[in-house]
């Protein structure tokens, strides 16, 4: 496609990018919130949510990278990676803490530890996508594992134990 029919359809590349990261949202969006909402039990839940992000950025790597490098102009009209973020960790903070309440326990730590968890799946995704020094399935199951590690510690410290491959009665 040529700059002058691309232009045709965007004002300028500020407006392009918009465009690009609207798309890239839904498509992460459509992906991911279905594995994180599942009624699954806990570890095929996560397994499912780190790998539907893998695979979008799998699938679009080019697209991730233009967005997560671009420098947004015009005042900041938009930084797509920062405001998926966002979205991602305010669902996860929200499930967190709904587990975390259903557990009696406290849920303040549920926001910090749903950004926490976001920040260690991204930054991992870009060491991966730029090395590819392992498989998708193998980056997934041992991001899995740590996540699973960090909620089963977390449970136990507080006299919780949660078989991760139990549906939780929550869920229903």
């Amino acid at each position: 496609v040529t700059k002058p029919v691309l232009y045709r359809h965007f004002s300028d590349k500020a407006d392009l990018v918009v465009a690009m990261g609207e798309r890239a949202t839904e498509i992460l969006l459509e992906r991911l919130i279905p594995a994180l909402n599942s009624e699954e039990a806990p570890l095929p839940r996560i397994r499912k949510s780190i790998d539907a992000f893998f695979g979008t950025l799998e699938e679009y790597p080019n697209l991730y990278w233009v967005l997560a490098r671009h420098t947004p102009i015009d005042g900041g009209r938009s930084d797509v990676v920062r405001e998926d973020k966002e979205i991602i960790a305010t669902a996860l903070s929200a499930l967190l803490g709904d587990y975390l309440r259903a557990f009696g326990l406290d849920s303040g730590p549920a926001e910090p530890w749903a950004y926490g968890v976001v920040g260690f799946v991204q930054n991992t995704a870009e060491w991966w996508l730029d090395r590819r020094s392992m498989s998708r399935e193998s980056v997934t199951e041992y991001l899995t594992m740590l996540v699973w590690a960090a909620i089963d510690g977390f449970a136990r410290q507080h006299d919780v134990t949660i078989d991760p491959n139990v549906p939780l009665a929550i869920n229903k």
